[in-house]
């Protein structure tokens, strides 16, 4: 069947009508769903979590080790009488200064002074013997020579002289033993060195005794002219802490000065309930700011030989799983489990899981997860005070 001209222009007008309504329809749908994916992209953008990196930081090969340490005398010693009896008088109070062989205090003992004479009428009552013994054996040996005594008489007399002798001898240690407790009535400083502690006073009676026994000491001597500190060192540490290894100290209320020392002797075994080495640093005081008993800081450098990772500590997220470092690859976050080693109060030292290209997290939020999206931003300069 033929198409007459008048149905084409019917049919062309048709086409005509159909496109220009696909055209109209194609042009206001387009920006609409264009409109859509980019609100979709930019909502996606704006959801994502605005955070701020910072790459760790290398530690220093040479780090400085603080420890507390205990400040003790060179030299200790506890006084104690000697002999008992009450005091006379006592010559030095605490914080004096004393020289070896000082006297500090006095005795009065008269027993001991009665029985050292004692002791010396007995020698002489000794010696006395000894002389008439000697002669009577002089004389029996005489007269055997003429065979006026017997022989049996002669050995007596000998024997005799030499048992005479023997208590000479007894009774002149006896005397020696006396003059010594004598001379403890007379208490001395047995080095030099500064009277730490007075327990004592005039009148008072005082019993001979150590400190093993209920006696009270008299007086406590110290030598502060050199001291000893003692630092119980960690494990990780102890290899460092050895012979010859300088250290110096400060003092909670001097912070600002050092006292110089040097590492003499360690413990050479671990405390086991603490893991830690007992290390012996020698101090000398030559300032006298320093005095036994007190509390001191010890610095000492080690060597690390892998310089650890620093970080900040709002770095890390506490989870179920255990600790994670939040890092940033490919604009998705990573959290990455961490090793701790030490708390510098501002930076933490990461061991293991990190590496000196891992983009840190500053500040993560709480509720960020693995995988999820996130923005990276500079952190704002420091605005300047206008004075």
């Amino acid at each position: 069947m033929k198409i007459s001209g008048r149905m084409w222009r019917a049919l062309l007008l048709v086409f005509l009508l159909l496109g220009a309504a696909a055209f109209v329809a194609v042009r206001g749908i387009l920006p609409r769903v264009r409109a859509r994916e980019i609100l979709a992209r930019e909502t996606t953008y704006r959801a994502a979590p605005v955070v701020t990196v910072v790459h760790p930081k290398l530690s220093s090969p040479g780090e400085e080790i603080v420890l507390p340490g205990s400040i003790q005398a060179f030299v200790d010693a506890p006084i104690y009488a000697r002999t008992s009896g009450y005091l006379k008088s006592w010559k030095f109070d605490i914080g004096a200064r004393v020289k070896q062989g000082q006297i500090l205090a006095e005795i009065e003992s008269p027993e001991v002074d009665q029985q050292l004479q004692q002791a010396r009428e007995d020698l002489d009552t000794a010696k006395a013997n000894l002389k008439l013994a000697q002669i009577t054996a002089s004389r029996y040996s005489t007269l055997f020579q003429t065979d006026s005594v017997a022989k049996q008489d002669v050995d007596n007399a000998v024997q005799d002289a030499a048992a005479k002798q023997a208590i000479v001898k007894s009774a002149q240690a006896n005397v020696g033993r006396m003059e010594q407790m004598v001379g403890f009535e007379k208490v001395v400083a047995p080095f030099d060195g500064v009277v730490t502690a007075r327990n004592t006073d005039i009148g008072q009676l005082v019993e001979a005794g150590s400190s093993a026994s209920a006696a009270r000491e008299l007086f406590h001597v110290a030598d502060i002219t050199k001291l000893r500190v003692f630092i119980n060192v960690p494990q990780v540490y102890s290899h460092e802490a050895v012979p010859g290894v300088k250290a110096s100290l400060t003092l909670p209320e001097e912070p600002q000065k050092q006292f110089q020392g040097t590492i003499v002797r360690t413990a050479d075994a671990f405390d086991q309930a603490t893991r830690t080495l007992l290390v012996e640093v020698d101090v000398v005081n030559t300032s006298g700011l320093l005095l036994p008993g007190a509390y001191a800081q010890v610095h000492f450098k080690v060597s690390s030989k892998a310089p650890a990772l620093l970080i900040p500590p709002t770095a890390l997220i506490f989870r179920a799983e255990g600790l994670r470092a939040a890092t940033v690859a490919a604009d998705h976050a990573v959290l990455l489990p961490v090793t701790l080693g030490r708390d510098f109060g501002t930076e933490v030292e990461v061991i293991d899981g990190l590496s000196s290209n891992s983009l840190v997290i500053v500040n993560p939020p709480d509720s960020l997860v693995n995988g999820e999206a996130v923005r990276i931003v500079s952190p704002s300069p420091p605005k300047q005070i206008e004075e």
